[in-house]
């Protein structure tokens, strides 16, 4: 280096001083390695703005209270929509970290950092989750987080597979829950320890987003903070940075706001009635930080339990649950299953018998009225500590309805056992064949002969629908053997077209229609099914349409070549045909052979929206449930005369 580069150079260090970074409230830190990056409180979410539900806690907790707030997130948000720009993918991604650095900046967060997860499409399904991720190198790269920050305390996301619950946010839940004990325990990734100079860490507390299972934590987010606003407002300021997800009108409402509410799920410390404080019962010595049991209200354990065999993902949490001794969350997770409207579905259930002797006895099914159960008598002989399977047949009324209970009641001595499953009506349909192809060109010409299916406002999958001039459709199916034809008459009362020719993505976004179609007919996730949205009109007044959360995703001119899609105005609304070829379902004909189906209404009635712009308002569907369009196994069912 010449000697003029090597003055100038001490110059620059002499005017500005050496690089600092600031504490949470302003000033200058004077901490350095392991210290500078001590945590108070780390939050683990799926996507940028999923820290929405917590930020006013977290906001509480860094401008209040002067506490250091961590975040960690598995994805940059990549495979989300974009209600401002045209970004896609990876460079929405880009545009995602800088409205959350924005967001969080607001909240005191004084850290964020990324798992490099990649957020493919919106998923139900945690098992689809994992077949994208690699769960043991996520929850490596995550303890690593854990044992550099040190956090007292983890906030995370709900894992349960309720419905409307994104895969992601169930895997960034499960995530965090197993990190608690990895981080603490040598043989996991011993070499974060013996070569990236980290030692071990046992988290104090972790929690989960929502309460309801008697270990609740109530945190007031009403106080008004330093700079003379609440935390509940500031989050509201905050979360209006994610505009490429529609946040930018976000507000905080002007009523008192709530306290936020967290579940005690993991601790060293025991959990105590009326909790306030997230960091209540801390510092805790590193000597002293072992996981005690979350005293929560008895199981009474009767001499034998009945319970019915819930759908795949739940009975995989609930093995979960148990793995880790938490298994008191599953209290409120009933069992849950798809019934097919007006035919018999097989339904099973377990007799276990926790006694040392055999258990003989009968278990009495009772349904709703209208509801047939064959047989409603089973008998039983469990050997001792063992467990039986019994099959019973369930056919629901002849259409949709709402949701039943299948009670089972047994008594073994003086004892009244008793275990129950929601059932959840889908629909179904025979699909004609037809000699030959029916109209693709807006007119009647081979759909005269096959009936039309309604879907009316009321079967609502999310937001309001006024009436059935706002939105509400009907549609006709038929088959020639080769290829599934749809005629889909909309009714919507305000046609909106702002989607680009070449922003052919995110059909939630505006106007459009989806079909779903699963060959398993019940699949747990969506990764083998044929999804497509379709917009009745894109700015230039042409139909267009692009596959969508499935495993071929984009333009169907790139995903599925051979179908063929026609739009035109109706007097009410809009109307759609469309021609999907077997092969592009990865499908052969078979005479009766069943697949799964639904068919979703998107509506915006947004008449000025930008180009892009997410002007979603409402969704119905021919099977509606909220996140439906995630859960195969929740869609209606079609036969192929």
């Amino acid at each position: 280096m010449k000697i003029r580069q090597i003055i100038t150079a001490f110059l620059i260090v002499g005017l500005l001083g050496p690089m600092v970074v600031r504490a949470a409230d302003g000033k200058p830190s004077s901490k350095q390695g392991a210290d500078l990056l001590k945590t108070d409180i780390m939050g683990v979410f799926a996507h940028p703005d999923d820290e929405t539900g917590a930020a006013a806690t977290l906001a509480a907790y860094s401008l209040g209270n002067g506490k250091v707030v961590s975040n960690v997130y598995c994805t940059r948000g990549e495979g989300g929509g974009n209600s401002v720009g045209t970004q896609w993918g990876e460079a929405l991604g880009i545009l995602r970290e800088a409205e959350l650095r924005d967001c969080v900046a607001l909240l005191g967060v004084r850290y964020c950092y990324f798992l490099d997860r990649r957020d493919f499409f919106y998923t139900e399904s945690v098992a689809a989750t994992w077949s994208k991720w690699d769960k043991e190198e996520t929850l490596e790269r995550l303890v690593r987080l854990v044992r550099t920050l040190r956090p007292e305390v983890i906030v995370t996301m709900n894992p349960a597979p309720t419905p409307g619950q994104h895969g992601h946010h169930q895997a960034a839940g499960v995530l965090a829950t197993e990190a608690f004990g990895a981080a603490a325990d040598a043989a996991r990734y011993p070499d974060q320890l013996a070569k990236e100079g980290l030692r071990v860490w046992q988290v104090r507390k972790l929690y989960y987003g929502g309460g309801g299972h008697g270990t609740d934590a109530r945190i007031s987010v009403g106080d008004l903070l330093p700079n003379g606003k609440t935390p509940a407002q500031l989050a509201g300021e905050a979360a209006s940075n994610h505009r490429s997800q529609a946040f930018g009108n976000f507000s905080t409402s002007r009523r008192p706001p709530r306290p936020q509410t967290f579940t005690l799920v993991m601790s060293v410390v025991p959990f105590v009635d009326s909790e306030d404080n997230l960091l209540r019962g801390l510092p805790v010595a590193d000597a002293d930080a072992k996981p005690v049991k979350i005293a929560v209200p008895a199981h009474i354990e009767t001499p034998i339990e009945v319970e019915f065999t819930p759908r795949p993902a739940i009975a995989t949490y609930r093995k979960w649950t148990k793995s880790l001794g938490i298994e008191r969350l599953d209290a409120k997770l009933a069992a849950d299953l798809p019934v097919v409207a007006a035919e018999e579905n097989d339904i099973r259930l377990e007799v276990s018998n926790h006694e040392p002797v055999p258990a003989e006895g009968e278990v009495r099914l009772i349904a709703p009225q209208g509801w047939q159960v064959t047989p409603s008598l089973i008998a039983y002989r469990v050997p001792p500590s063992g467990t039986e399977t019994l099959h019973c047949r369930v056919t629901p009324p002849g259409s949709q309805g709402a949701d039943a209970e299948l009670i089972a009641t047994t008594q073994f001595g003086k004892t009244d056992v008793q275990g129950s499953v929601r059932l959840h009506i889908v629909p179904r349909l025979i699909v004609p064949a037809v000699g030959a192809a029916p109209s693709l060109d807006g007119g009647e010409g081979g759909w005269e002969g096959i009936a039309g299916v309604s879907i009316s406002p009321t079967n609502l999958v999310s937001g309001r629908v006024k009436d059935a001039a706002d939105s509400s459709a009907r549609f006709k199916i038929a088959h020639d053997l080769q290829t599934l034809f749809f005629n889909v008459e909309v009714a919507d009362d305000v046609v909106v077209s702002n989607i680009a020719p070449d922003d052919i993505r995110g059909h939630w976004r505006s106007d459009s229609i989806e079909i779903c179609i699963d060959p398993e007919a019940g699949s747990e996730n969506t990764l083998g099914c044929f999804k497509v949205g379709i917009f009745p009109f894109d700015a230039t007044g042409v139909v267009r349409a692009a596959r969508d959360a499935d495993a071929k995703q984009g333009p169907i001119e790139e995903t599925a070549p051979s179908m063929r899609v026609y739009s035109r105005r109706t007097a009410n609304g809009y109307l759609i045909q469309a021609a999907i070829p077997f092969r592009e379902i990865g499908i052969q004909f078979s005479p009766g052979k069943r697949l799964g189906f639904n068919l979703v209404i998107y509506d915006g009635d947004k008449a000025g929206a930008v180009l892009g712009e997410n002007i979603n308002k409402s969704r119905i569907a021919w099977a509606p449930r909220s996140g439906v369009q995630g859960r195969p196994e929740d869609w209606g069912r079609i036969n192929l005369q």
